[in-house]
């Protein structure tokens, strides 16, 4: 039985495919399957997969309908996984040699860690690096993510995943099998936060360890699942149900439920006030943020007004070109 289960879910990343997968064989650590998932790929992704087909390590499982859903491909994996650890290596992201070697270490000195995770390179659709794919927290709370630790799964939601998916990219991650088991796996009725609700869940079953050097390369494009997405709505209505969620497991602190509620504001007040955005779905997204926040209306109050006021400078400039122009020094003469 192989120590670790790789896991690619892939759908149109014929593109990235062969770095994503020579990255994986490419390991130190070297006592692990590689199990490649293909969700009815439009693309050249399934001959390039095919000749991987005949490696030891290797298995690949395609779908005959397509599933329409990432998390769907997760649960599915983890399904087929014979291995106690599993690393979903998403298929559009690559990783250095020591990822495994690094992460599978933590979770053999620690039974009680869930999920050991590392620091992520951000890749630009061009393939150059832009810096850290760090978690989308407060600028204060980052410097925490700039070294080493272990953390109580309990304290990291009571702190921290009631704001945002401390683990950004799944390809940062090794977790236990038994404890995504446990969890029930990923809610497959989340499209964009299944993994941020699987995370949290999973963290709470014992602890989490962190590497703060980046052995992985996440890819930001157009082409992933949230570059496709342009429904602010959907986001929204995600967020609080995850934000919600940890809330009714957890007792978050003080200054991570006022940081929540003003994070969360940004994206629901533009929600609300977005003509793309149907009554029903902004009903949805007010009962959501009053169960989360006592106070909504003074979110609304700041970004409402600076909204407000973009748009009457925007219609301004429109109106009346001239008047808004910078007026020009006078010439001196000489």
């Amino acid at each position: 039985m192989p120590a670790v289960s790789v896991i690619v879910p892939n759908y149109n990343h014929a593109r990235f495919l062969r770095q994503r997968i020579d990255t994986i064989l490419g390991q130190t650590f070297q006592d692990f399957e590689l199990i490649l998932l293909d969700d009815c790929s439009t693309d050249e992704s399934r001959s390039i997969l095919h000749e991987y087909g005949s490696h030891p390590r290797v298995r690949v499982e395609f779908n005959e309908i397509n599933s329409g859903s990432t998390f769907k491909q997760w649960n599915k994996g983890v399904r087929l996984a014979r291995g106690k650890y599993v690393w979903i290596a998403e298929s559009d992201d690559y990783a250095a040699p020591r990822f495994l070697e690094r992460l599978v270490a933590l979770l053999d000195a620690d039974p009680n860690v869930m999920i050991a995770y590392c620091r992520s390179w951000r890749v630009s659709d061009s393939g150059t690096l832009d810096g850290f794919a760090d978690p989308l927290l407060h600028e204060s709370d980052l410097p925490r993510w700039s070294r080493d630790f272990r953390s109580d799964g309990s304290e990291e939601c009571r702190s921290y995943f009631v704001i945002a998916n401390l683990v950004r990219n799944a390809s940062s991650a090794v977790f236990r099998k038994a404890a995504y088991e446990r969890v029930g796996g990923a809610d497959q009725n989340l499209r964009l936060c299944g993994d941020w609700k699987v995370w949290a869940a999973m963290s709470l079953c014992g602890s989490m360890a962190y590497v703060s050097e980046p052995l992985n390369y996440y890819r930001l494009h157009p082409g992933s699942v949230w570059g496709q997405t342009r429904d602010g709505a959907l986001e929204s209505a995600e967020v609080l149900h995850v934000v919600r969620w940890v809330m009714d497991q957890v007792t978050p602190t003080d200054a991570a439920r006022e940081k929540t509620c003003e994070r969360l504001s940004q994206a629901w007040v533009m929600a609300l006030m977005s003509s793309h955005v149907s009554l029903g779905k902004k009903k949805a997204i007010l009962r959501a943020v009053r169960a989360i926040d006592s106070h909504p209306m003074r979110r609304v109050l700041r970004p409402g007004l600076a909204t407000v006021r973009m748009k009457i400078r925007r219609h301004w400039q429109e109106l009346f070109p001239r008047a808004t122009r910078a007026p020009q020094k006078p010439r001196i003469a000489r």
